[in-house]
């Protein structure tokens, strides 16, 4: 019995331990929430809006003006990008935006098999999920390390290098998988087109009614040429920002409760450690008085 105690005060003991850890880190992630969420909260009018305004300048200039990151083409070299976290301990997160590429992965076999699908991973989770499943796709893994420090100079670089592969045929398509941050407790987990910029289907008059909305000056070419990078730098920038959010997100309610069922099992410790101090007092105290009425016996 004594040994059953013991074990138990153990126990008891490490899981104050651990209790600690998790709500120390759940304050570590409520905090970095805050900043990451104020800035994804205040980019995204801007990236949204930006976004719009590119995609239906696009689509009503269709013809008119060269847009080369508009280029379709077939999709014979294909680069998926995979934004996860450096660190684990955020709940289901990784695993869902791995999920999510995965569906990607999987719908572009051919060019897989061909060996002509790469992944870029920004994010050591990532790598370390695809590398064991899949052969035969090259990996990308120089830009890992990007959220230790995520200004926009350093995504505008990534951007900048991803439209030079394009516009010199690298690849075809390129398309992003991420988490998109709503709240601490919700996240969306999808696969973006990057490049090239996709087209609205419209009717002709349609198109007509869009293009009268933009003047240009000067010409159209010369200010997409400016405007249009810019933009695809905003877009990415975006992404990690999303993802940066929705990883402190995920980790500060796995954390939150990680910390209440340490609570719980306490709670449980706790009344079986009562309980078997209780049968261990009872069985002594049954000893001593067998002991007094065999001596007065």
């Amino acid at each position: 019995m004594a040994a059953n105690l013991k074990e138990v005060r153990e126990r008891i003991t490490s899981i104050k331990s651990t209790k600690q850890i998790t709500k120390a880190m759940k304050m570590v992630s409520a905090a970095k929430l805050r900043r990451a969420q104020q800035a994804i909260v205040q980019m995204r009018p801007y990236s949204i809006k930006q976004s719009e305004m590119l995609t239906n300048i696009v689509s009503s200039l269709d013809g008119e003006v060269e847009i080369t990151y508009a280029e379709e083409r077939e999709p014979t070299k294909v680069l998926l990008v995979v934004v996860t976290s450096n660190r684990g301990l955020c709940g289901a997160f990784n695993s869902f935006v791995c999920k999510a590429a995965i569906k990607r992965v999987e719908e572009y076999s051919v060019q897989r098999d061909q060996g002509k699908l790469d992944m870029m991973f920004i994010g050591k989770k990532g790598y370390d999920y695809f590398r064991k499943r899949y052969e035969g796709i090259n990996f990308l893994t120089d830009n890992m390390t990007l959220f230790s420090d995520l200004s926009f100079e350093n995504t505008a670089a990534i951007a900048s290098e991803l439209m030079k592969q394009f516009e010199e045929k690298g690849y075809d398509k390129i398309e992003v998988s991420y988490g998109e941050f709503k709240n601490a407790a919700v996240q969306y987990y999808k696969t973006e087109q990057f490049l090239p910029i996709e087209k609205i289907e419209a009717e002709e008059s349609e198109a007509d009614n869009a293009n009268s909305l933009f003047t240009f000056e000067p010409s159209a070419a010369e200010l997409l040429k400016d405007m249009v990078p810019s933009i695809l730098k905003t877009q990415f920038h975006k992404y990690m920002l999303d993802t940066h959010a929705s990883e402190h997100g995920a980790r500060m309610t796995a954390m939150d409760k990680a910390t209440e069922n340490a609570d719980e099992l306490l709670k449980e410790l706790k009344i079986a450690y009562n309980k078997a101090r209780q049968e261990a007092i009872t069985k002594e105290i049954s000893e001593i008085v067998g002991g007094v009425a065999a001596l007065e016996g």
